[in-house]
């Protein structure tokens, strides 16, 4: 009985571990929008504290690592995450990156989500056209999905 406990778990764990890991969050916003206009997929910023901000923490443990978000995810969106980090040692061009972006979507809380798709412009810079944003929602994967499904449309 013991034993069959065990495989479970362990199958159940490498499951979870194995959903978890098909999500790619993208740090550069360089290469991320090059990827998003390849793919023809909108970028989907995630403006978080990953180490104190408490709703940020709650997004991705009730939205972001659950099964039917990573499925959406890998089907419509490439995804940012764009860091505030307190006590997490951060390198000065991703922060910079980082702040830049705050200052261009004017967050002003975390959690904040924007969808977003990149242009490149006939001088060679990329544009973002902003399509909408959210936070936190409260009621799982499916209510928030809801939402960012109404901003992708």
């Amino acid at each position: 009985m013991k034993k069959t406990l065990f495989i479970l778990f362990v199958t159940l764990s490498s499951i979870l571990v194995q959903a978890q890991e098909d999500l790619t969050w993208h740090t550069d916003m360089a290469k991320a929008s090059e990827l998003s206009m390849k793919e023809k997929k909108p970028l989907m910023l995630f403006f978080t504290g990953s180490d104190w901000c408490g709703w940020c923490i709650r997004l991705q443990n009730e939205v972001f690592k659950k099964e039917e978000f990573i499925k959406w995810a890998n089907e419509n969106v490439i995804l940012v995450e764009l860091d505030f980090p307190r006590r997490t040692a951060q390198d000065e061009t991703l922060k910079q990156q980082n702040y830049q972006m705050q200052q261009i979507f004017q967050v002003k809380g975390y959690p904040t989500v924007w969808v977003v798709n990149p242009e490149k412009t006939a001088e060679g810079k990329i544009n973002l056209s902003a399509l909408g944003s959210t936070g936190y929602v409260a009621g799982g994967p499916e209510k928030w999905l809801e939402g960012a499904n109404s901003i992708i449309k």
